[in-house]
């Protein structure tokens, strides 16, 4: 009788606690409901605050310890604990306060205020004994100047008028395309104001408007297609120095294309050769020939996430695939609400493993190697090793159990990173890199067609590229406009991001520059009116 009666027992308690995970899942229907009525439902940092960020930590060295200071097999989630007391640290100013120096590099107009006594008398009947001096910053209406060309011509002197004389005529100064209207200087901030400012084309139009120029965006679109002809083969030479790197990290995001009756969708994709150069690439479908296209030749590991499209190339061996456990932990971040207790426990385990990264972030790639194996190994062994005991224990379809199938479903993928010491354990850095195209994509809402997809893919790459090297976008691009008519083909990848501090040291490129008129000209009118006292 008494064995009956336990058996009732553990199956009342086993139907108590799935009743209370399908509770815990009703309430987060309703609150997720709640924050869409209320508009505040959307992306949010994956962080703990600092307290729950501590006993992670605290709770990490409990996993991990079996009392010998060794791994060891993890029990069953255990209650966790409250956050210990802690004194509240005094408050100290994240910055400095009071006014900042202006930057040197600004043009300065000096602008000398006389006392009313000194101005009626003269400044000779009284002696000098100091000043004090203040900056104020003022801003200068942006200007546009016509570069008049002129090209006189010229005969012998003293040539009969009746023979054949040659008519001498210097050549007409080299622009970035053949009959253009605009300068390098014009079409570079037309560039830089479209993709680094996402402006869209209608706002291009009043802005250049309010400064004199009456511009058609019909104009500015043609002047960027005979752009991307021109930047096409830099694209392709930093493709293919890409295809090189050890390892690249790549992502996708939708984008809508203009068709009649109803919008299409596209993808922009961004692919990252580590401290070399940001790609990025449209494609009409987000398929496996899109892949395909946007690595063809490339042998070596990819860090993406764990969409399908890539598998035909994991499994045909020419890449080797590495997950990204901000991935995964994304999906434990989901399952918080439902599941707190095995949640925090996962974001322990992923906790730790960030906070090595954190600490081997300078180190060398064998430093880095030595201390995952040293470090991150057992923690990675504990994880998966309290995923499989979890997963006969939750609910099927439920956050958790998401959350644990996709980490044993990438458990390959997600260590790769403790085989090299180059491999990062995220992808972060491309959906940062994404964040480019997102933000465009709320401004200028769609593309017209897909090769104006293809324009924008390849001035974002040179952007965004300028960015990681900390190169100044419209200079950069001024200078490259200036340069890339007659530049060696075989030399063209010295003009990428990567190389461009390096080349302008050329005496080669100086006087390339200097022997640009238009540029020359621009120069000419900023020394003139904003010289530096």
């Amino acid at each position: 009788m008494s064995a009956r009666v336990d058996a009732l027992s553990a199956a009342h308690e086993a139907v108590a606690a799935e009743r209370d995970q399908y509770r815990a899942l009703y309430l987060q229907t309703l609150e997720t409901c709640r924050k869409l009525e209320l508009g505040l439902a959307g992306p949010r940092r994956e962080r703990l605050s600092e307290s729950d960020a501590q006993l992670t930590m605290s709770m990490l060295d409990l996993l991990l310890s079996d009392g010998s200071g060794e791994s060891a097999a993890l029990p069953a989630p255990a209650p966790v604990p409250p956050p210990p007391e802690t004194p509240v640290a005094a408050h100290t100013r994240a910055k400095p306060t009071g006014r900042k120096p202006l930057p040197e590099k600004l043009p300065r107009v000096d602008i000398e205020v006389l006392p009313p006594e000194v101005k009626q008398k003269g400044t000779d009947a009284f002696v000098r004994i100091g000043e004090d001096v203040t900056e104020t910053v003022e801003r200068r209406p942006a200007s546009l100047v016509v570069v008049r060309v002129r090209k006189p011509k010229f005969v012998p002197k003293g040539c009969d008028a009746t023979a054949e004389t040659t008519v001498l005529q210097a050549p007409p100064p080299e622009l970035p395309f053949d009959r253009s209207l605009a300068g390098p200087g014009l079409l570079a901030d037309t560039i830089v104001r479209r993709w680094q400012d996402h402006l869209p084309l209608h706002r291009l139009e009043r802005i250049y408007g309010r400064e004199g120029l009456e511009l058609a965006r019909s104009t500015l679109c043609d002047w960027h297609e005979a752009l991307g002809r021109l930047v096409k083969p830099l694209l392709e030479a930093m493709w293919a120095d890409a295809r090189g790197a050890p390892y690249l990290c790549t992502d996708a995001t939708g984008v809508l294309v203009q068709a009649p009756e109803k919008c299409r969708r596209g993808h922009f994709w961004v692919v990252i050769a580590p401290e070399r150069h940001v790609l990025f690439r449209y494609t009409a479908k987000h398929d496996g020939a899109a892949v395909d296209k946007l690595l063809d030749g490339y042998e070596g590991y990819l860090v993406a996430d764990a969409h399908a499209v890539f598998d035909h190339l994991y499994k045909r061996g020419t890449l080797i695939e590495v997950a990204c456990w901000a991935h995964a932990r994304r999906y434990w971040w989901k399952a918080l609400e439902t599941d707190p207790d095995r949640a925090r426990q996962a974001l322990a385990y992923i906790g730790g493993l960030f906070r090595v990264e954190r600490e081997a972030a300078a180190a060398p790639p064998e430093a880095r190697l030595a201390t995952r194996r040293a470090e991150s190994k057992a923690i990675v062994d504990g994880f998966f090793a309290w995923c499989e005991a979890e997963a006969k224990q939750v609910l099927d379809e439920t956050p958790t159990a998401k959350a644990i199938g996709y980490a044993l479903n990438q458990r390959v993928a997600l260590q790769r990173f403790l085989d090299d010491g180059r491999l990062p354990i995220h992808n972060n850095g491309s959906e940062r890199a994404l964040r480019r195209e997102a933000v465009g994509r709320k401004n200028w809402l769609f593309v017209g067609t897909d090769d104006a997809a293809e324009i924008n893919a390849a001035f974002v790459s040179l952007l965004a590229s300028c960015q990681l090297h900390d190169v100044e976008p419209w200079t950069y691009l001024r200078d490259l406009f200036c340069l890339l008519p007659s530049w060696p083909v075989r030399r063209v990848l010295e003009l990428a991001p990567l190389n461009w501090n390096k080349t302008l040291q050329d005496q080669d490129t100086q006087q390339r520059l200097d022997a640009n008129v238009f540029r020359r000209a621009t120069l000419g009118l900023l020394d003139d009116h904003t010289q530096p006292k």
